[in-house]
């Protein structure tokens, strides 16, 4: 409803008469194994005794003028991912819980807001600014934190259960705090058992006899056992977490691209100082600019080798700040450094003259770094060799990332055996005049007739038959024909890389075809 009622604000959203910020009842429907049933419903529906669940026929008779909208869990579960994305300003770790939870790991960021209090308060007033109903609960486990959001917090209201105290925080909640499934929760509360404190002395045995099932048994000693921290739960955060980071806050928003430059180069300066400090260096920096109206603008920019002097860093920037829009003001500057290695150390060699290498590494390491950053990533590309029989799978295109491809082998020792272009698809040609096991003597290509004057060849190239093994023994792939390269000129002097797709006489289809596979220069 909250996401909603965002979109409904925003000048360019359409117009609907199911507005959820209007008093008139609104509920959201789906449907269900029951058919259709009310998702969610605001507070003036609420009022009527419209709740989730609900038939929608139900509801309807209730209100004849409910106003509807079908609920829609796709652009919900973004928008959840996109605000997971933004509570990265808060911890590096978080997690999404469900259709509208998140869990964030704070060990070790809470002091950069005045401790649990401070960011609890602060975290409560962001998302209250940003539209979003909201209840927090800090505590020592995640289990915790989920049962008391779920059983005891109000909305918008935080509360702070400190580590350890989770036996005695938790002992008064009901037992469906602690993440149970609906069968579990019937069973116990037909024992009798509703709160969480009458699990703390039940022997397991006692239970399973209880539940009569071992697994299910197992499943709420796990669940209660998570909670108390007895037992460690995983957490999967949604996004990979960052080797190094730094944090600029702005009490004054940054309004400007100077304001981001400037504030970019001090958190470059410190992130830098750490990765000195660790005596590593970082491949991928990546730059976040959190507005005051919760939007939030990325750049990430890569190095071909680990860096860590702020100059190098600031130029792989280069111009892409003023790309930033901030809008009403950019609150806090967020700069991550990933993909961390040891930096190779030693003093630089006065001259390239003295350097016993062809190539010196760190100079092209350097040139890609700027072309990159200039043009952008991807944009200038490299062709390395692979070890492939068919030409064209012999070479493959990479992003021009600094390697040194002066030690590459190549497919083929013999320079000029191969053309310096490759045709992406070979082009099929008419073979006028054909000599047996021999190259064409006349051939139409591009609807003009050409003359061989002279052929080289042939070079036969097979087909590569291990890519082509059956699933099963039992069964039979068909195998490509084999292929005989010939080189040949014409009588203007132009010269052509043509094959003869299949051999005569080689039981496997018809008569060979002919094709154009590349140009010599």
């Amino acid at each position: 409803m909250d996401r909603l009622r965002r979109a409904r604000r925003h000048p360019t959203a359409p117009s609907h008469t199911g507005n959820p910020d209007k008093l008139r009842p609104f509920i959201l429907h789906e449907t269900s194994p029951h058919g259709l049933v009310v998702a969610i419903a605001n507070k003036a529906a609420q009022a009527a005794g419209i709740h989730a669940g609900l038939r929608f026929t139900d509801a309807r008779a209730t209100l004849p003028d409910l106003a509807s909208e079908e609920i829609d869990r796709e652009n919900d579960a973004r928008a959840l991912t996109a605000l997971a994305g933004w509570m990265v300003r808060f911890s590096p770790l978080v997690g999404v819980d469900g259709i509208d939870g998140l869990i964030l790991e704070t060990t070790g960021c809470d002091h950069l807001f005045g401790g649990e209090s401070g960011m609890a308060a602060e975290l409560s007033a962001k998302l209250a600014h940003a539209g979003y109903g909201h209840k927090i609960a800090i505590a020592g486990t995640v289990g915790a934190a989920w049962a008391l959001t779920h059983a005891t917090v109000e909305m918008g209201k935080p509360v702070i259960l400190a580590n350890g105290d989770e036996r005695t925080g938790l002992a008064d909640l009901p037992t469906r705090a602690l993440r149970l499934s609906e069968s579990s929760q019937i069973l116990l509360r037909r024992f009798g058992l509703t709160r969480i404190r009458q699990l703390y002395d039940i022997d397991r045995k006692a239970l399973t006899r209880r539940f009569n099932s071992r697994q299910s048994a197992d499943a709420v000693r796990l669940r209660l056992d998570q909670a108390l921290g007895i037992r460690p739960e995983p957490f999967t955060p949604f996004r990979p977490p960052p080797d190094y980071s730094t944090r600029l806050p702005c009490p004054e928003p940054l309004t400007d691209g100077a304001g981001i430059s400037a504030g970019l180069s001090r958190l470059t300066e410190e992130l830098c100082e750490h990765l000195s400090a660790s005596g590593v260096g970082a491949q991928s920096f990546l730059l976040q600019a959190f507005r005051s109206d919760g939007e939030i603008a990325r750049i990430r920019v890569n190095a071909a080798r680990p860096v860590r002097k702020p100059e190098h860093v600031m130029r792989l920037f280069g111009e892409k700040t003023d790309a930033v829009d901030p809008g009403f003001g950019i609150d806090l500057l967020l700069l991550e450094a990933f993909r961390t290695g040891e930096m190779a150390t030693g003093s630089r060699l006065i001259s390239g003259g003295f350097s016993q290498a062809d190539v010196d590494e760190d100079a092209l390491a350097a040139l890609a770094d700027r072309v990159n950053a200039r043009l952008g990533e991807g944009v200038v590309t490299v062709t390395i060799p692979e070890a492939h029989h068919p030409p064209q799978a012999a070479e493959r295109t990479v992003p021009f990332s600094g390697q040194n491809l002066a030690g590459a082998a190549r497919p083929y020792n013999l320079p000029g055996l191969r053309p310096a272009r490759l045709f992406e698809r070979a082009e099929r040609v008419e073979v006028i005049a054909e000599v047996p096991d021999g190259p064409p003597q006349r051939f139409i290509w591009r609807r003009k007739v050409r003359r061989v004057i002279r052929a080289d060849g042939p070079e036969r190239i097979a087909p590569e038959w291990w890519t082509y093994l059956p699933p099963r023994p039992e069964e039979t792939v068909s195998l490509p024909r084999a292929r005989d390269y010939y080189r040949v000129e014409d009588e203007d002097g132009r010269r052509y890389w043509v094959f003869r797709e299949g051999l005569y006489g080689d039981g496997r289809g018809e008569s060979p075809d002919w094709f154009v596979q590349g140009l010599f220069s």
